[in-house]
């Protein structure tokens, strides 16, 4: 898939919690979260769930030889593409790879070394070929990996900790805000703050309003909050995503047609589509 943006969002996962593949879920796709952001030459991802795999498949055969992958944080829905992603396993490719929702102690490399170790797993991290770095930092901190391009984060409401993230180019911005807890007391600071004016964001939406209060503690939120703070932001495009793996694709329009009616212009997203500010 081509697209004649430099700047522009492309979804390989879309699901929450669990892979649902199926032929009920073939149109919105079942693979967990990940998302590819191009900034002109520059590749940036988000969530190595797995859609990961498809994506390494992808730009190994377009030869990219340059990666960042962000992390909103390491539960198993959102690195279990990681071990599969064939890009690592090439020498001359070059991977960094990020998070900032670690507590104390812990670090990106130890957490993905021990989810590549024995018995979960049969190779160790050590496999890999490419030149592979690993890079902590802490959620609120802003940074610039690349000429041009601005990534500010910003804490989320989860189990073990989260981040939001929102890149900045050439006078656009992407936000990818998963996974995260609606607040009683009032929308989330921390997240508006994050995507105050924002052309596209992309939200946690795993319940809808009606479903949370079966749900509360569980770390995520619905798609009527993620339009609801939209609204508060001012933001352009709001984007449904990390669909519970239940949802078949008829129940996935019907939230479809519903968010429209509340805030026209809504996207739900599915694997395979591609979205530019």
């Amino acid at each position: 898939m081509t697209t004649d943006s430099d700047f522009f969002v492309r979804f390989w996962g879309v699901r929450g919690s669990v892979t649902c593949p199926g032929s009920a879920t073939s149109r919105y796709g079942g693979n967990t979260a990940c998302i590819e952001i191009r900034c002109g030459e520059k590749l940036f991802v988000f969530d190595a769930g797995t859609g990961l795999r498809d994506l390494g498949q992808m730009i190994a055969r377009d030869g990219v030889k340059d990666v960042d992958l962000f992390l909103s944080h390491t539960h198993i829905d959102h690195i279990a593409g990681f071990p599969f992603f064939c890009y690592a396993y090439k020498l001359g490719n070059t991977l960094r790879v990020w998070s900032g929702h670690l507590e104390e102690g812990l670090t990106t490399e130890g957490v993905l070394r021990q989810f590549m170790s024995p018995p979960l797993f049969p190779v160790p991290i050590d496999i890999f070929e490419a030149d592979v770095s690993y890079h902590d930092f802490n959620a609120g901190d802003t940074m610039k990996p690349s000429d041009g391009v601005t990534i500010r984060t910003a804490p989320l409401n989860h189990p073990q900790n989260a981040t939001g993230y929102r890149v900045d180019y050439n006078g656009k911005s992407i936000c990818y805000i998963t996974d995260t807890e609606q607040r009683e007391d009032g929308p989330d600071r921390n997240i508006l703050g994050l995507i105050d004016g924002a052309d596209i964001v992309i939200y946690d939406s795993m319940f809808s309003d009606a479903e949370y209060p079966d749900y509360k503690g569980w770390g995520h939120s619905t798609w009527e909050e993620g339009l609801r703070l939209a609204d508060a932001a001012n933001v352009s495009t709001s984007v449904i995503f990390h669909h519970m793996p239940e949802r078949t694709d008829d129940q996935m329009d019907n939230i479809a047609l519903a968010a429209d009616k509340t805030r026209p212009g809504t996207v739900v997203a599915r694997e395979g589509m591609t979205l530019t500010p």
